[in-house]
């Protein structure tokens, strides 16, 4: 099992290196070449969408990507650092109408993804938020 890590500053203009090592890794580890743009859009979708989340909660610390690479699959972790108890739900109520827009695209966003992934998870907590998003490497396909 390879692991690549990536972290950047929570800057719009890293999500397209972000997108571009995605791909250069899944590649590498046996995505079908088909999908590959499906890579690309989905990791672009959960990097921005981190980034909207760190400039919206003022976070400084960087956005996680996790590539892992397994014998079968090939997934795709994107953490941002919105824990648990700093929600949308609580800063609606201090942030009002800007709040509730960074919430919709935030909505939109998921819904991208998951019409992008097959395999996707949003999980959050006390580290923070994680998108882990999975592809089947074309070796999945010809192993018995």
């Amino acid at each position: 099992m390879a692991t690549v890590e990536l972290r950047f500053s929570a800057l719009p203009e890293h999500v397209r290196t972000a997108r571009l090592v995605a791909a250069a890794v899944a590649r590498r580890a046996g995505v079908d070449e088909a999908v590959l743009d499906e890579v690309r859009l989905a990791v672009g979708e959960a990097c921005s969408r981190a980034v909207g989340l760190h400039e919206s909660h003022d976070i400084a610390a960087p956005v996680r990507v996790l590539l892992i690479e397994d014998e079968k699959k090939f997934s795709i972790e994107v953490g941002d650092g919105v824990t648990g108890d700093s929600g949308t739900a609580r800063g609606a109520e201090a942030e009002g109408v800007a709040e509730s827009e960074a919430e919709g695209e935030d909505e939109m966003g998921l819904a991208v993804i998951s019409g992008l992934v097959d395999d996707v998870e949003v999980t959050a907590g006390k580290d923070g938020g994680l998108i882990r998003m999975t592809w089947p490497t074309t070796t999945a396909a010809v192993l018995p």
